[in-house]
């Protein structure tokens, strides 16, 4: 079976120590969130004070006496490692703080453009709701083409063809195709039966 190649590491010497350049940061970074813990403090404090307690009171273990020049020394070679130490975690949590504001910024701009996106999607919905016909606009629509049936009628005026049905009073034909006699009680309170 052939061995994949894996892509997320650079070809290189294989089988010999493998360092890793980011390793010193997080140890230092470890190390520099503990210098700023409670803890770190009072453990630092019995020390100084078990320190200069033992070479105050025992003679023959004063191995710091008054002033304590190797307490000083101890302090200030502290204080020279634990500045660099400081601000090493402070750039890199500056550069996490940079990475998640990068990506809070794309989230946002993905947020707006899909709520643009929604709007402009309503509208348009709204849009082509409003121009939909509704009851009201199909009722006046059909007002309108009975009045210009009703006008062209009037214009036209009766048809010739149909001269001797009007003339003998019967109606034009019905849905069966047969002629209705008018009834007798007028023009516009029904209609005859079919004729066969």
């Amino acid at each position: 079976m052939p061995r994949r190649d894996d892509l997320s590491k650079p070809r290189g010497k294989s089988g010999g120590p493998s360092r890793d350049p980011d390793r010193f940061a997080r140890t230092a970074e470890a190390m520099a969130r503990y210098l700023g813990t409670g803890r770190y403090l009072a453990i630092q404090t019995i020390l100084v004070v078990i320190w200069i307690a033992l070479n105050l009171v025992a003679a023959r273990l004063r191995w710091d006496p008054y002033p304590f020049i190797l307490l000083n020394l101890a302090f200030s070679t502290q204080a020279a490692y634990a500045a660099p130490m400081i601000l090493l975690a402070q750039n890199r949590q500056a550069d996490r703080d940079r990475v998640e504001i990068e990506r809070d910024r794309d989230t946002n701009a993905r947020q707006l453009a899909e709520a643009e996106f929604l709007a402009r999607e309503i509208a348009a919905l709204r849009i082509s709701i409003e121009r939909k016909a509704d009851r009201e606009d199909l009722l006046d629509a059909a007002r309108e083409i009975t009045l210009a049936v009703d006008r062209l009628h009037d214009q036209v005026g009766p048809d010739p063809g149909r001269e001797p049905e009007l003339r003998a009073g019967l109606h034009p034909p019905g849905p069966r195709g047969g002629l209705h006699e008018p009834h007798a009680g007028g023009p516009g309170e029904g209609r005859g039966e079919t004729e066969d």
